[in-house]
């Protein structure tokens, strides 16, 4: 069994140190017995490590580098034709596996946790419940969903259209819900809310300007691709959509639905 060097760490600190028994350290960490004794013989010993084999591709990697470096998404099946026409002969299978090792890994981001104080922010959103039949017609059936970013208190309204004057309907009646008005109202690319968006610099529809200035509330965009942003409005529109159409949009059960629903 081969272990991290972390984990040796601690079986030699638990070992000398902390004086446990090897059935103590196997227990506690989770390990064969054997295991630890192996890395108490070999404490202080270089780490033998097996010689790498030659391999098929190794001829083809500065290629594959410098290709995957310019192209990243570039599928392996792509990449394998174009070996194969330099000379490569190995299978398309191996190949796919061998190229997974060699496909540059975009940086892991860190999210930092928002938090939001009393009254401060609320995250509003559309979501979108199918279709109506009214007569001949087919109405699509959209919810208003409002969301206070401290409380989790969710407000919900339906409407049979997205317009902007539903959704500015569905803000009033939010506010009166409530009594009250969050000091800032987050929005993603909705075209109810949104006019036009290059980047950072966005244009918020001059009516919905004006009922912000009304209410003394600050319109403010989600930054693209920041899903963290607003996850609390997406979280519980999933909710919604459960219960109401027994599904969620990944189709997964959603979440637990907040106090109250208007």
């Amino acid at each position: 069994m081969t272990i991290s060097p972390e984990l040796e760490a601690q079986i030699l600190r638990y070992y000398h140190v902390e004086k446990w028994l090897i059935g103590t350290i196997a227990r506690q960490l989770h390990v064969h017995h054997a295991t630890v004794s192996r890395v108490l013989a070999q404490a202080g010993l270089p780490r033998l490590e097996a010689p790498a084999r030659p391999s098929m591709i190794d001829p083809y990697l500065p290629f594959l580098r410098a290709t995957l470096e310019k192209f990243p998404t570039l599928t392996a099946s792509r990449l394998y034709a174009m070996v194969r026409e330099r000379g490569y002969r190995g299978s398309a299978e191996h190949f796919r596996h061998l190229i997974a090792c060699h496909r540059p890994r975009r940086p892991a981001e860190a999210y930092l946790r928002l938090r939001s104080l009393r009254g401060e922010q609320g995250q509003v959103d559309w979501g979108h419940f199918g279709h109506l039949s009214i007569g001949r017609a087919r109405r699509p059936l959209m919810a208003f969903v409002m969301v206070l970013s401290y409380s989790r208190q969710i407000f919900l309204r339906f409407f049979l259209d997205a317009r902007l004057e539903s959704f500015l309907r569905g803000h009033v009646g939010a506010f009166a819900a409530w009594q009250a008005c969050p000091r800032v109202l987050l929005y993603d690319n909705l075209k109810s809310a949104v006019l036009e968006r290059q980047g950072d610099a966005i244009r918020f529809h001059p009516t919905l300007l004006a009922l912000a200035a009304h209410y003394r509330f600050e319109p403010r965009p989600v930054a693209i691709a920041r899903g963290n942003e607003k996850a609390w409005v997406s979280y519980y529109t999933s909710s919604v959509e459960l219960m109401v159409i027994g599904t969620s949009r990944a189709g997964l059960p959603g979440p637990g639905l907040p106090r109250t629903i208007v």
